[in-house]
């Protein structure tokens, strides 16, 4: 059933002295798609300032920013309202062979190699091709999926934004990033063209109408079958009109929400909330 979202993200950054001036970019606009239509969206910045956008290499919306006057503080407000349906069936998924000679000559290369974040041990390699000997490219995807899940648990704050997918393996647990990150590395291993999923996920599949339900962030992965296919490898699910798609790389590094640099002392973390309400 097609559902409107209406999110709110706010990040509030604090510093332990007033920063001299900082220069920021945000990846927070939800993304206009077949199943997906952003109906209105807006990044806010308070102490004010003037913002523009710019589509990146990937194909996500980035909104700029500099602040130049000293501020203690720096909060970021993005609002979306976004419409969203249940996803199509799958595409019937080509023959490997087909896959790899598609692959090489088009721009799924640029998503077959690893990373520095999606680097694995040949090892792993191994225990992905045992999961997903004799399966075609969409079974694959949910076998090695299943592979990640059992062996990472979801543990808010077991891992941090810098964790890499071998790093999450051997502890064991991480959060949607570093389960994303290891479903990407071993996919890729098999040849079959992977990339991240920033966005977010409504956490109630019945939400009521018009009641606010504090959320996150979410990440998940898309993989070339005939045609990009979305699964959530932490909710062993496909994605589906709960999943709100905002930006797509390689890894995390390419989709951050909230980058920058600042003239200052070291500081804190910042506070992120997310805040969805089902409108329709």
């Amino acid at each position: 059933m097609a559902r409107r979202l209406r999110i709110k993200h706010v990040t509030r950054v604090s510093y332990a002295q007033p920063a001299a001036s900082s220069h920021n970019e945000v990846r927070m606009t939800p993304l206009t798609l077949p199943g997906q239509t952003t109906l209105d969206s807006r990044v806010t910045v308070s102490p004010a300032t003037s913002t523009w956008s710019y589509w990146d290499y990937w194909g996500t919306q980035v909104t700029g920013f500099d602040l130049l006057d000293p501020h203690g503080d720096l909060t970021i407000t993005a609002s979306s309202l976004v419409e969203t349906a249940p996803p199509d069936a799958l595409p019937e998924p080509p023959t490997w062979a087909d896959l790899s000679e598609s692959t090489a000559s088009s721009r799924l290369l640029e998503f077959t190699g690893p990373t520095a974040r999606t680097t694995v041990p040949a090892k792993l390699l191994k225990k992905a091709r045992k999961a997903s000997a004799g399966l075609d490219p969409h079974e694959t995807a949910v076998a090695v999926s299943a592979l990640v899940a059992d062996r990472v648990t979801y543990l808010p704050g077991a891992t941090g934004v810098t964790t890499s997918a071998a790093e999450a393996w051997e502890q064991g647990a991480g959060v949607c990033q570093d389960i994303a990150h290891v479903t990407i590395a071993l996919l890729r291993g098999l040849g079959l063209p992977t990339r991240y999923v920033s966005g977010y996920l409504h956490p109630e599949r019945d939400a009521e109408l018009h009641r606010p339900v504090a959320g996150q962030s979410h990440a998940w992965i898309e993989y070339w079958a005939g045609d990009w296919c979305g699964y959530d490898p932490t909710n062993r699910t496909r994605a589906d009109e709960s999943h709100v798609v905002v930006g797509r790389g390689r890894d995390y590094d390419d989709v951050t929400p909230h980058k920058g640099i600042y003239r200052g002392v070291p500081g804190g973390p910042p506070e992120v909330t997310v805040e969805f309400t089902r409108v329709a």
